[in-house]
């Protein structure tokens, strides 16, 4: 998962077209000048939120997030979108912006089904503050968007539901065209079951022959280090006492929720994993230093020297010491 979010290069245009000084934009927001200009526009979670809030602050116009949303220029700079399109079917572009985002930004996109509806949600995982409506406006516009645009079809969602209060004016029912409901604690859009199953005008198989292996590729390496990743702070935090999966999860900079589910989809486990961790700071100590055992234990977050023997033997068939006998490193 990175760390960061890409923002489009063409939003500078969008906003000024708008009437929108994106010199105080920025400026507002805490980026730098030049941000614009760079070659990479990347952002962190906290400045995306901030970029965002200050759109929605300096715009006349209270719908932008859904009109930039619904314009889908981003679809150009974003592979999820792209391989979205190529999809034979809603439901299976929903799958796969759902199996992709997470390659480029540390945000998910959840699908939820049940035989009459399907829900998907964007959910920020490192945000700490309250989502700004602008941004959020965007996401549900912009997934509503590519199905409108896939299937050719004008589909309409069964309701929305938004975490923010009633307002004064209905921009999301205008929008939209469905129920909204406020006040619910998530951002959903909520679709009929027989309309994510419309086939794709968009669909292109070809195109998606030569996306979906890198994509795939890239998927497999953001797992396949997660593992390595979680062992790898395990052995930062094991040095007396047993770390605990919010521990970890902190400093990977997601929530426990998070990070347990990320698990369970690559097919791994937190305990699995501290085992795997123990038992190579384990060879280490016994190989590389002249820890007595029960300092080895200690070192290793067990309670006492024996539940240490006890891990020992079930990893390698012997005890320690004569583990550390065997694998001395020989002198001349």
């Amino acid at each position: 998962m990175s760390m960061r979010f890409r923002v489009c290069a063409l939003l500078e245009g969008a906003l000024e077209q708008r009437g929108i000084s994106s010199e105080a934009v920025l400026r507002q927001a805490g980026l730098p000048r030049g941000f614009f200009q760079q070659e990479k526009l990347l952002v962190t979670t906290e400045e995306l939120f901030a970029l965002w809030r200050t759109v929605g602050s300096h715009s006349p116009d209270p719908s932008i997030g859904l009109q930039l949303g619904a314009e889908m220029s981003v679809e150009r700079y974003d592979p999820a979108a792209i391989a979205a399109l190529c999809s034979r079917t809603y439901r299976d572009a929903l799958t796969r912006i759902s199996r992709y985002k997470k390659i480029s930004c540390p945000e998910e996109v959840r699908v939820t089904s049940s035989p009459e509806e399907v829900s998907v949600e964007f959910t920020f995982l490192l945000g700490r503050a309250a989502e700004p409506t602008t941004l959020v406006d965007l996401c549900l516009a912009w997934i509503w968007a590519i199905g409108r645009r896939g299937t050719g079809f004008p589909l309409n969602p069964l309701r929305l539901e938004v975490t923010r209060p009633a307002a004064d004016t209905p921009i999301l029912e205008q929008h939209f065209g469905c129920p909204i409901h406020y006040n619910t604690g998530h951002n959903r859009l909520i679709l009929a079951a027989h309309d994510v199953e419309r086939a794709f005008v968009t669909h292109n198989a070809a195109l998606f022959e030569m996306l979906g292996p890198q994509l795939e590729a890239e998927l497999r390496i953001r797992e396949s280090n997660l593992g390595d990743q979680v062992k790898g702070v395990l052995k930062a935090l094991l040095a007396g006492h047993r770390p605990k999966l919010p521990e970890v999860s902190a400093q990977l900079g997601m929530t426990p929720r998070t990070l347990q589910r990320r698990l369970t989809e690559t097919g791994l486990t937190f305990q699995s994993l501290l085992e795997e961790a123990r038992r190579d700071l384990a060879r280490h100590y016994l190989t590389h230093s002249g820890l007595e055992l029960n300092e080895t234990a200690y070192l290793l977050g067990y309670d006492d020297a024996n539940s240490f023997f006890r891990a020992f033997h079930n990893w390698e068939g012997t005890t320690p010491g004569q583990w550390r006998n065997a694998h001395a490193p020989a002198h001349n």
